[in-house]
């Protein structure tokens, strides 16, 4: 209590339990379940989780105790994306830094943007928040963030009625390989489906019945 008020404060079990999922051997980990994901699912996914616990703080005196918290879903989540990309994640991480306008002035944040045709920009955020008390604060209880399967995902894909070979509007079907190495490397014996299969880093490909035949027309031949 000071001055005759109640101090609220962030529970240190409390940290040590959200840190918890980030974590594996003792250090901030990739969560495996997330890197098949879009690049923009992935930071939308750590940014609403952080942002959830975030906000519930912002009334403690302390709230500043949760940079810990943010290191090891920041960490995890540039794991994440490195496993996806197989890549680092000091590159992951110049990729997707940006910053972001508060009241506090300009913070550090990570972007991802998921084009649409005709409409603006989807953009994913993870971060940018000052952890700062906010006196103002209304305590909500987060809603869980619902995990995006792959099997959702391609059931979207496949509503769209989209080719993306041609990138048409057309009646499509799904082209799936057993698994990416499957896809060969990037050369002459790797055709276009192949490439942009492999640039997605996804199995499965949604193709118009001309692009299908192409793909059958076209194997690869450097196949592992």
């Amino acid at each position: 209590m000071v001055n005759g008020k109640v101090a609220l404060r962030v529970p240190p079990d409390v940290i040590t339990a959200k840190c918890a999922p980030y974590r594996r051997r003792g250090k901030p980990w990739h969560r495996l379940q997330l890197q098949n994901l879009p690049d923009y699912d992935i930071v939308r996914i750590y940014g609403a989780e952080y942002r959830g616990i975030v906000n519930y703080y912002l009334l403690a005196q302390d709230v500043s105790r949760l940079s810990v918290l943010r290191w090891n879903a920041e960490t995890s989540m540039l794991k994440t994306l490195a496993a996806k990309h197989k890549s680092t994640v000091t590159k992951m991480a110049a990729r997707f830094k940006t910053k972001a306008a508060t009241p506090d002035g300009p913070r550090i944040c990570f972007e991802a943007r998921l084009r649409r045709e005709g409409k603006d920009d989807l953009v994913a955020r993870f971060g940018g928040i000052p952890l700062r008390q906010d006196r103002r604060a209304v305590i909500t209880d987060p809603a869980p963030v619902p995990y995006i399967t792959p099997r959702k995902e391609l059931v979207h894909r496949l509503r769209k009625r989209w080719c993306e070979l041609c990138d048409h509007s057309a009646t499509v079907a799904v082209h799936q390989v057993a698994k990416i190495k499957d896809l060969g490397q990037l050369g002459p014996g790797q055709p276009a489906w192949a490439a942009l299969m492999a640039k997605m880093r996804r199995k499965t490909l949604i193709v118009c019945a001309a692009c299908h035949d192409y793909i059958h027309a076209n194997p690869v031949a450097n196949a592992a």
